[in-house]
């Protein structure tokens, strides 16, 4: 059996790690739930719900990010996807 099926996150695991690493960088610079939310448009609920569920929808993850001067690194976000097959590649330069 293939291990590397295993090994993968689910996307619950995936948001939730997004979430703890948008905590972090909010902890760092000292910026309280209610401050992002005051910076972000974003409501005070759901800068909690997606610290503690992972749960957000894309414009607000995108606001949180321009708050914390964080849009760059969602710019690159998918920027050097790699190809998944020789078929991909000819897709593209058609």
């Amino acid at each position: 059996m293939n291990d590397f099926i295993f090994n993968k996150k689910t996307p619950k695991e995936i948001n939730m790690l997004i979430a703890e690493r948008i905590r972090k960088i909010r902890r760092r610079r000292k910026i309280s739930q209610k401050r992002l939310s005051e910076k972000s448009g974003v409501s005070l609920g759901s800068v909690k719900r997606f610290e503690n569920s992972g749960e957000i929808s894309l414009i607000s993850l995108t606001k949180i990010a321009v708050a914390l001067e964080l849009d760059g690194e969602l710019e690159r976000l998918f920027e050097d996807a790699p190809y998944l097959s020789i078929e991909e590649i000819i897709n593209e330069n058609n």
